[in-house]
């Protein structure tokens, strides 16, 4: 029974690790070829939250699979899923910040669809 689910863990974590590559070259493409800061800054978050949350989430699966490692798969396993929970509370907060940041220092945005910003100042 226990064989079956730690090769069930261990395919599960492959396939995150593999979902976090797949994240991150889709981040790069993004920081690459979007048009302005504030939807880089979206590919970015892509990139830290897929190429860096999912991968850590797989290798602690993955340590909870392997029997070699003995009593270290406990301090793996728990470091990348605590590093994994650190990393999803803080990389959205400091993308908002950044992108904050830089829309009150009037970092110019082409082209504009809309901003809700500037209309809510308008009215005030």
């Amino acid at each position: 029974m226990w064989e079956v689910v730690n090769q069930l863990f261990l395919y599960i974590g492959m396939a995150l690790i593999v979902v976090g590559a797949l994240c991150d070259l889709i981040g790069a493409l993004g920081l690459l070829r979007f048009p302005n800061f504030f939807v880089r800054i979206h590919a970015a978050t892509v990139g830290v939250i897929g190429g860096a949350v999912y991968p850590l989430f797989g290798l602690t699966l993955i340590a909870f699979a392997c029997d070699f490692l003995g009593y270290w798969r406990w301090l793996f396993a728990s470091g990348s899923f605590i590093t994994a929970i650190i990393i999803m509370f803080t990389a959205p907060a400091g993308s908002h910040a950044l992108a904050r940041g830089s829309h009150r220092g009037r970092v110019p945005v082409e082209p504009k669809v809309c901003d809700f910003l500037e209309e809510d100042k308008g009215r005030s």
